[in-house]
Protein backbone atom coordinates (compact mmCIF):
# COMPACT_ATOMS: atom_id res chain seq x y z
CA UNK A 1 0.00 0.00 0.00
CA UNK A 2 1.41 3.37 -1.03
CA UNK A 3 2.17 5.32 2.16
CA UNK A 4 2.21 8.67 0.34
CA UNK A 5 -1.32 8.11 -0.97
CA UNK A 6 -2.42 7.04 2.53
CA UNK A 7 -0.92 10.21 3.98
CA UNK A 8 -2.67 12.38 1.38
CA UNK A 9 -5.99 10.62 1.99
CA UNK A 10 -5.63 10.90 5.76
CA UNK A 11 -4.87 14.61 5.51
CA UNK A 12 -7.88 15.05 3.24
CA UNK A 13 -10.17 13.21 5.65
CA UNK A 14 -8.87 15.26 8.59
CA UNK A 15 -9.02 18.49 6.55
CA UNK A 16 -5.32 19.22 7.06
CA UNK A 17 -3.80 21.50 4.43
CA UNK A 18 -0.27 21.91 5.79
CA UNK A 19 2.67 19.52 6.13
CA UNK A 20 3.48 20.37 9.75
CA UNK A 21 2.13 17.07 11.16
CA UNK A 22 3.24 14.72 8.38
CA UNK A 23 5.74 12.84 10.56
CA UNK A 24 3.12 12.37 13.26
CA UNK A 25 0.49 11.28 10.74
CA UNK A 26 2.88 8.79 9.14
CA UNK A 27 3.59 7.27 12.55
CA UNK A 28 -0.17 6.96 13.14
CA UNK A 29 -0.58 5.29 9.75
CA UNK A 30 2.18 2.78 10.56
CA UNK A 31 0.75 2.08 14.02
CA UNK A 32 -2.75 1.63 12.58
CA UNK A 33 -1.52 -0.81 9.94
CA UNK A 34 0.29 -2.93 12.54
CA UNK A 35 -2.74 -2.85 14.86
CA UNK A 36 -5.13 -3.96 12.12
CA UNK A 37 -2.91 -6.74 10.80
CA UNK A 38 -2.34 -8.00 14.34
CA UNK A 39 -6.05 -7.85 15.17
CA UNK A 40 -7.01 -9.79 12.04
CA UNK A 41 -4.08 -12.13 11.38
CA UNK A 42 -3.41 -13.70 8.01
CA UNK A 43 -0.42 -14.08 5.72
CA UNK A 44 1.01 -11.61 3.21
CA UNK A 45 -0.91 -13.21 0.35
CA UNK A 46 -4.21 -12.49 2.13
CA UNK A 47 -3.25 -8.83 2.63
CA UNK A 48 -2.33 -8.45 -1.06
CA UNK A 49 -5.84 -9.23 -2.35
CA UNK A 50 -7.36 -6.20 -4.06
CA UNK A 51 -10.58 -6.16 -2.03
CA UNK A 52 -8.68 -6.68 1.24
CA UNK A 53 -6.37 -3.77 0.40
CA UNK A 54 -9.39 -1.51 -0.13
CA UNK A 55 -10.96 -2.49 3.20
CA UNK A 56 -7.63 -2.25 5.01
CA UNK A 57 -7.12 1.27 3.66
CA UNK A 58 -10.42 2.44 5.16
CA UNK A 59 -9.53 0.81 8.49
CA UNK A 60 -6.11 2.47 8.52
CA UNK A 61 -7.63 5.86 7.77
CA UNK A 62 -10.27 5.41 10.48
CA UNK A 63 -7.78 4.35 13.14
CA UNK A 64 -5.01 6.80 12.22
CA UNK A 65 -7.61 9.58 12.17
CA UNK A 66 -8.80 8.56 15.62
CA UNK A 67 -5.21 8.52 16.88
CA UNK A 68 -4.81 12.08 15.58
CA UNK A 69 -8.19 13.38 16.78
CA UNK A 70 -7.97 11.85 20.24
CA UNK A 71 -4.44 12.80 21.24
CA UNK A 72 -4.86 13.01 24.97
CA UNK A 73 -3.18 14.94 27.70
CA UNK A 74 -2.88 13.46 31.13
CA UNK A 75 -6.17 13.57 32.99
CA UNK A 76 -7.55 12.35 36.27
CA UNK A 77 -10.17 10.28 34.47
CA UNK A 78 -9.48 8.56 31.18
CA UNK A 79 -12.25 7.76 28.72
CA UNK A 80 -11.85 5.40 25.81
CA UNK A 81 -14.20 5.95 22.90
CA UNK A 82 -15.33 2.83 21.04
CA UNK A 83 -14.51 3.08 17.36
CA UNK A 84 -17.48 1.28 15.82
CA UNK A 85 -16.24 1.84 12.27
CA UNK A 86 -12.91 0.19 13.00
CA UNK A 87 -14.52 -2.69 14.92
CA UNK A 88 -16.88 -3.37 12.01
CA UNK A 89 -14.05 -3.33 9.47
CA UNK A 90 -11.87 -5.63 11.57
CA UNK A 91 -14.80 -8.06 11.87
CA UNK A 92 -15.29 -7.93 8.11
CA UNK A 93 -11.59 -8.61 7.51
CA UNK A 94 -11.65 -11.52 9.97
CA UNK A 95 -14.59 -12.99 8.05
CA UNK A 96 -12.74 -12.61 4.75
CA UNK A 97 -9.67 -14.22 6.32
CA UNK A 98 -11.74 -17.22 7.47
CA UNK A 99 -13.10 -17.66 3.93
CA UNK A 100 -9.62 -17.23 2.48
CA UNK A 101 -8.17 -19.87 4.80
CA UNK A 102 -10.97 -22.28 3.83
CA UNK A 103 -10.00 -21.83 0.20
CA UNK A 104 -13.14 -19.94 -0.84
CA UNK A 105 -12.34 -18.26 -4.16
CA UNK A 106 -14.80 -15.43 -3.41
CA UNK A 107 -12.94 -14.37 -0.23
Amino acid sequence: MDKEILLDDLKLSLRIDVDDDDRLLNSYINAAEVYIKTAVGGDNEFWQQEDVIAIQKIAILALAGAYYDYRVALQDVMTYPINLTLNAIISQLRGKLALYEEGDSDA
